[in-house]
């Protein structure tokens, strides 16, 4: 007490600013705290206190670290996911086309000309405003769809499956960038480009694949390029050249030289290639946690364009819906904001399993092509641990001194804390044929976080 009357004061302060203005004027040393009430209310304390939390939390996470993903096959969607003529997939939670987005809309109508269900962009749109095609997200069928992520029944699809679990998830293979079918491009090259992939690149790929005596190990070669400068989202660059370096061999025992030397030039020169193998490796990893009564753990994070929704261990398939963000970052060419669409894609799939956005400290090279800087990366991948459960030792970050990635979002801890996850994305344009405009940083709504807060106070049992 002697001390307190005696010497200087240093305080601090959390909440409204009245305070903290009044000691300043009095000559007091303070330092305002950011703080504010958690959100989810009555819902929040209540599922806090479900004493299945904490244990069913544990074993979520133990599923997760516990999984694997092997490629096991390339095949056409029709025989992967049992899609008939008139059936597509799309990105995110469930979208009719009167709410579809630009880049949505492009890419269904890209789909349409691909699979020769029109023969012009107009008289795609006039079926699809009909309702003359069956819609369905990616992640009902457990596969996964990058951007637009819409799936045809032509189109060739890498199969994963866990070891452990026996799971399979699906993801189509990856277009290159700028003006594709999944950033909702739909001229003549688009649709070429598709053709060639359906044609050649992936039964070559297929050939590789069933050509070897062992699988590839898709979550081995994730954990090594995390140690290589990748972050499993938006670079993918050592990914890429180690799975080729694994399948090329196989693919020229079993193919025509042309024919494979282009294939070897299309996969080596897209950076991105791996991203559609590191993304149903992902869904493999989130989905053996799927299903545990009073797990707080987020297993998906998708977006439609339209929409961002998020799905927990402990409501199973239910979806929690807030509106797509618009994401920030550094455009293309004469781009700016203006031209971007609301955030879209089942990529964030990464940021659900650890990866891409939670581990931007294992590539600080990403701000290049995303923006911010190195001392942001790392400042993100540390705030990430705030609202998760635990690490993944599999997926060591070297300049953290391997600590491993943040794993395992918990619904609880965005709401108390207030930190929503990041995710680094690309960007496309919010006119339906324009294509990517852009990449950067995102987060999900806080809305969908509450929605799912409800979700899960309803099922205390």
């Amino acid at each position: 007490m002697n001390k307190l009357l005696s010497e200087s004061l240093a305080t601090a302060t959390a909440g409204v600013s009245l305070l903290h203005d009044a000691l300043l004027n009095q000559g007091v040393s303070t330092q305002a705290v950011e703080w504010s009430p958690p959100l989810g209310g009555k819902d929040l304390h209540d599922v806090m206190a479900d004493q299945r939390r904490s244990v069913a939390n544990e074993l979520a996470l133990s599923k997760m670290l516990n999984s694997g993903a092997v490629l096991v096959d390339v095949k056409p969607a029709s025989e992967a996911l049992n899609l008939g003529r008139g059936e597509f997939l799309h990105a995110g939670p469930p979208i009719e086309w009167s709410r579809a987005s630009g880049p949505m809309r492009g890419a269904l109508i890209a789909a349409m000309l691909y699979e020769k269900m029109a023969d012009s962009a107009e008289a795609a749109e006039l079926i699809l405003e009909k309702n003359g095609v069956a819609l369905e997200p990616c992640h009902h069928r457990g596969a996964v769809g990058p951007m637009a992520g819409v799936v045809t029944p032509s189109m060739w699809m890498f199969e994963l499956q866990d070891p452990s679990t026996g799971n399979k998830s699906w993801c189509s293979l990856n277009e290159g960038l700028g003006k594709v079918l999944r950033y909702g491009a739909y001229s003549p090259e688009v649709i070429e480009r598709l053709d060639w992939m359906r044609d050649v690149l992936g039964p070559l790929l297929q050939v590789g694949v069933r050509a070897r005596e062992e699988h590839i190990d898709v979550r081995a070669i994730i954990s090594q390029m995390i140690q290589m400068g990748d972050e499993g989202h938006n670079r993918n660059r050592a990914g890429t050249l180690m799975f080729l370096r694994d399948l090329l061999p196989f693919m020229i025992e079993g193919g025509t030289s042309s024919d494979v030397a282009r294939a070897a030039r299309f996969v080596g020169g897209n950076d991105h290639f791996f991203l559609n193998l590191v993304m149903p490796a992902c869904k493999l990893q989130t989905r053996a946690a799927e299903n545990i009564p009073g797990s707080t753990i987020v297993t998906v994070m998708a977006r439609n364009g339209t929409d961002f929704g998020i799905q927990t261990s402990g409501t199973g398939n239910e979806w929690f819906i807030g509106p797509a963000q618009t994401p920030h970052g550094l455009y293309l060419g004469n781009y700016t904001a203006d031209d971007a669409n609301p955030d879209i894609g089942d990529s964030a799939i990464t940021e659900t399993a650890g990866i891409g956005g939670f581990s931007m400290a294992a590539a600080p090279a990403i701000v290049r092509f995303i923006g911010g800087s190195v001392p942001d990366a790392l400042a993100t991948t540390r705030r990430m641990y705030e609202i998760c459960e635990g690490e993944n030792p599999t997926f060591g970050i070297p300049v953290l001194e391997f600590r491993g990635a943040p794993t395992g979002i918990d619904v609880t801890r965005v709401l108390r804390t207030g930190i929503l996850p990041q995710i680094n994305t690309g960007m496309a344009g919010k006119v339906a044929g324009t294509g990517q405009v852009g990449a950067g940083l995102v987060t999900p709504p806080m809305e969908a976080f509450t929605a799912a807060i409800t979700g899960l106070a309803t099922r205390i049992v």
